[in-house]
């Protein structure tokens, strides 16, 4: 069941990206991220008024507000890293770095996937790397290109250690630590527009984008939970980290972008190694 909740997590948060990335594309960065969040943040106490666990444990607390931090100390950072380097290399770095991070922790945690799993992980890794890719990194200084690696490197961190802290709560604390999350995110993302005295007010044809990225990521978040919760973390992550794959099929789809041949490339190894993945 875990795989299943694992790949419509990856769905979700494709979705998610996507609504995200054409809400910024309509207004300002930080207003948008605040509004996102603060949906989020209210899907996340809906889930867990109807799926109620009883009061929170303070771990599951602590973990929640850990990952909430850690993953707004990623956005902001990727964000950062766009605004004064190369998406082209930004990107793809955060994603390889937030896939292999987890990865790393489940095996040093004892985890042990099978065989056939392990030849999907060595499919799938290299699938985030091309399906974040783009054409557009020729002729960048060495300079640009240093702080473009070193914003990416350091937001697959904070995205990596997101999803470790979500995993750790047991099963009992239900969707507790997402709200602690989402609490410390947002918390952290109205700070970030008061030192910036940036308005909250989102441009025409933003608001509606950012609701349903703050919903879309919030419902990926929670399936990431069950599926951490009932599954192997070094596999989850893996899968949920294909999250490229619906982005660039909406992009296709809405504005009708041509799929390139590395980014093809790509699709297909995923879709090979969630198969391996699926058959282990």
């Amino acid at each position: 069941m875990f795989l299943f909740f694992a790949i419509a997590s990856a769905m979700f948060y494709g979705l998610g990206d996507f609504s995200g990335g054409y809400a910024t594309s309509k207004s300002k960065v930080i207003p948008v991220l605040v509004v996102s969040q603060a949906f989020g943040l209210a899907t996340a106490a809906l889930a867990l008024i109807v799926m109620w666990p009883g009061p929170p444990g303070s771990a599951d607390l602590v973990w929640g507000l850990v990952g909430g931090l850690a993953g707004a100390f990623g956005i902001v950072t990727l964000y950062r890293g766009i605004a004064r380097g190369v998406v082209a290399i930004v990107s793809p770095t955060a994603a390889l770095v937030s896939s292999v991070l987890p990865l790393a922790v489940g095996l040093f945690l004892g985890e042990q996937p099978g065989i056939l799993a392990f030849i999907g992980i060595g499919l799938c890794v290299p699938s985030i790397l091309l399906l974040s890719s783009s054409s557009s990194s020729t002729g960048i200084d060495k300079q640009r290109t240093k702080s473009s690696l070193l914003h990416g490197f350091v937001a697959g961190i904070g995205f990596g250690l997101f999803y470790v802290a979500l995993s750790r709560p047991g099963v009992h604390s239900g969707f507790w630590p997402l709200v602690a999350a989402r609490t410390a995110s947002i918390s952290m993302a109205l700070i970030v527009m008061l030192a910036k005295r940036e308005s909250l007010v989102i441009r025409k044809g933003g608001l509606m984008p950012a609701i349903f990225a703050g919903i879309l990521d919030m419902v990926a978040n929670i399936l990431f939970v069950l599926a951490s919760s009932s599954g192997m973390l070094s596999i989850v992550a893996i899968i949920v980290s294909l999250y490229p794959v619906p982005t660039v099929l909406m992009a296709r789809i809405v504005f009708k972008e041509r799929i390139s041949l590395v980014r093809g490339i790509g699709l297909g190894l995923s879709l090979v190694g969630l198969g391996l993945i699926s058959l282990n």
